[in-house]
């Protein structure tokens, strides 16, 4: 029993219909263009995965400077606090 209970051979021999309909040609052409949408998404994919990774650092990064920027206000009042009395 193969996918559905379609044996091998009758698989077999609708690919060879299927050759003797389209060429070897075509058929070619048909896997190499699937082929190539196959690398495409992957791609995309892997360029969505690093982007994702970017922004979160990003995000990290501004977090980290507004905290920087948070500790430096404190400092700031504590001296204008100092200096006023």
């Amino acid at each position: 029993m193969g996918l559905g209970g379609i044996s091998i051979w009758q698989l077999l021999i609708v690919l060879a219909i299927i050759i003797l309909i389209f060429g070897t040609k075509k058929f070619k052409n048909i896997g190499s263009d699937l082929g190539g949408a196959v690398k495409g998404f992957k791609k995309a994919m892997t360029d969505e995965e690093k982007e994702k990774e970017q922004e979160k650092a990003d995000q990290k990064q501004i977090k980290q400077e507004d905290a920087d920027f948070t500790e430096a206000n404190k400092a700031d009042v504590k001296d204008e606090q100092k200096s006023d009395k």
